[in-house]
This record gives structure tokens, sequence and C-alpha cells, in this order.
């Protein structure tokens, strides 16, 4: 019989950020942010529009079903897509306007 193997202390995971990513995001408050985050929700948006009618034709749905959830799916990841980078847009136009003291 082999000998059981040494099992790890299991790692104690914490969900803050590293320290010096802390300290620099204190700073500067108004900084924008270092990834777009627009992109990166419009972007699995796009990637379920495509997903969801490839799933539904393979477990068997019409393909005029499949469609429609595909287009369906991509006229509201449209109109989530303008309204964020209205927002986007706005919110920058007001920090602009906004004096700093």
């Amino acid at each position: 019989m082999p000998a059981p193997r040494p099992t790890a202390a299991p790692r104690a995971e914490s969900s803050a950020p590293p320290a010096q990513s802390t300290a620099s995001t204190a700073s500067t408050p108004s900084a924008p942010p270092a990834t777009d985050t627009v992109r990166d929700v419009i972007g699995w948006g796009v990637f379920g529009c495509l997903l969801v009618p490839v799933v539904l034709l393979w477990c068997g749905s019409a393909p005029v079903t499949a469609a429609g959830a595909g287009l369906g799916l991509t006229a509201v990841t449209g109109t989530c897509w303008m309204l964020l980078r209205h927002f986007e847009r706005a919110a920058a136009k007001t920090e602009r306007q906004t004096p700093v003291d």
C-alpha cells in the first residue's frame, strides 16, 4: 500500500485587491478605470448572441426559433451598448464641467 501523500494547507484567498493597486487608486479617485468595462460587457453580450442560437439548434429547436432568439438578443445587446456609451459620455461631460476643489 503506498504511503498517503501530504496535503497542502488550503490557501486563504482574499477578495481584496493587492495593496499596490489600492494605494494607486486611493490617490487618484477621478482616474478612469484601467480596463474598458463597457467593451467587456458588450463582448460577453455578443458572445451570448452567438452562443444561444447554436445551443438552441443543438437542443433541437426550430431554426426560426433560434434565429429569432439570436436577433432578439442582438437587439437587446445593441440597445444596452448605446445606453452604456451615452451614459459614459454624459458622466465624462459632467466630470469635465465640475470644478475641482
